[in-house]
């Protein structure tokens, strides 16, 4: 891969920071205004070697997320490289209907390993394109937040936002 583009957006939630490969597809993506920071998601073998600031076909789908519609991340192009367990949960997470977040188990359970509820927590940590690969609507059993690399605030809110719950400004 060698040119990406990283642009940042201001959302309710704070400074979204997405970068997309020459294709339009989300490489890593989350809430920070720390162009590094985005860079450090991708694995560095799989890093851009060029990366310019400029617009990114995601952004639209992020303001209309923002903006209500919780759908518009659904269909937008991401690329990710991992194991195959990694990519089918990656996958499975895309598949997580908004409002109706799951447990790390129940999680497990939708990858075909009900046993391995650390492996399901450790795809949803290694998820580098966040909010466009929903890790955030998984949770611990019992309903506790657990993880979130972008802060259980931001976690919490994308939560309410799409249970239908106001976000607080």
């Amino acid at each position: 891969m060698n040119t990406a583009t990283i642009q940042t957006l201001d959302t309710p939630d704070g400074a979204f920071t997405l970068l997309a490969d020459e294709d339009g597809r989300v490489l890593a993506s989350g809430w920070t205004p720390d162009a590094d920071r985005i860079l450090a998601r991708v694995r560095a073998a799989d890093r851009p070697s060029t990366v310019t600031s400029g617009r990114t076909d995601a952004a639209a789908a992020v303001v209309a997320y923002y903006d209500g519609d919780l759908t518009a991340i659904d269909d937008v192009p991401v690329a990710q490289h991992g194991t195959a367990m990694q990519l089918a949960g990656w996958d499975a997470l895309r598949r997580i209907t908004p409002g109706r977040p799951l447990t790390y188990a129940e999680f497990a359970v939708e990858l075909g390993s009900p046993s391995a509820v650390r492996a399901a927590a450790s795809i949803c940590a290694r998820n580098a394109p966040a909010l466009f690969v929903p890790c955030h609507r998984v949770l611990r059993t019992g309903g506790a937040l657990g993880g979130f690399a972008w802060g259980l605030d931001v976690k919490e809110r994308l939560l309410a936002r799409e249970a239908g719950v106001p976000a607080l400004v």
